[in-house]
């Protein structure tokens, strides 16, 4: 586990995004822990989950040339970012949608610059992938390319019902589906990593262990 997927798992335990007991998912699993982006809502939280969103993108590799948040949650991620990556040296342009088009001012459905170029799609994590569906479709639809999806955590789990499981997760659906690269800040596995390292976190470790392997890819 690289030093900074150890820091944003650490960092998202700390401001209590990251919870760990029972919680019901929204394909109703039972899952051992439960990860809400919604919670880095004061500047310094947001801040820096925008640094690590803007590391892992410049160390990715990946070519870009403007940023895109789907509503809701990535519309703050999104602008956070390009902050974030403003202040590395990476002065970037972003754009968000609305969830209904808006029809006097601008009007249209986007805002902010018009998309164009290599655009990286940013969002919290893909469960059902619908999002991504969505602005990738609304980027072609603009003549720019979708060149890649940041998120903060990958779950690596397997979607469908228990008895006919997919045999990938939604990550690697959305992968194969649209032919870009996924890129997390962490994933299940460095997650398992962090209770690993911590011994007083071993009956959350055995119980990740098990829905991991039950659900993980």
């Amino acid at each position: 586990m690289s030093n900074l997927r150890q820091q944003f798992i650490a960092f998202s335990v700390e401001a209590g995004v990251l919870k760990f007991g029972q919680f019901t998912t929204k394909a109703g699993r039972l899952s051992p822990y439960f990860f809400n982006a919604g919670l880095f809502h004061d500047g310094a939280t947001l801040g820096q989950l925008a640094q690590f969103y803007a590391q892992t993108l410049i160390d990715s590799g990946v070519e870009f040339d403007m940023l895109f948040g789907p509503a809701y949650k990535g519309i703050t991620l999104a602008s956070a970012t390009a902050v974030a990556l403003a202040a590395k040296g990476h002065n970037t342009s972003f754009a968000y949608n609305r969830k209904e088009a808006k029809d006097h001012g601008e009007g249209g459905t986007i805002v902010g610059a018009g998309l164009k170029g290599k655009v990286v799609i940013i969002d919290d994590v893909i469960s059902a992938g619908t999002s991504v569906r969505e602005s990738v479709a609304m980027i072609r639809a603009a003549g720019a390319e979708p060149a890649a999806v940041l998120i903060a955590l990958d779950r690596m789990e397997r979607g469908g019902k228990d008895g006919v499981l997919s045999p990938l997760s939604a990550v690697q659906e959305v992968s194969q589906n649209y032919g870009i690269p996924v890129i997390s800040i962490a994933n299940l596995a460095d997650l398992f990593g962090y209770l690993e390292a911590d011994p007083s976190l071993g009956d959350h470790k055995d119980a990740v262990a098990a829905y991991r392997a039950q659900y993980g890819v």
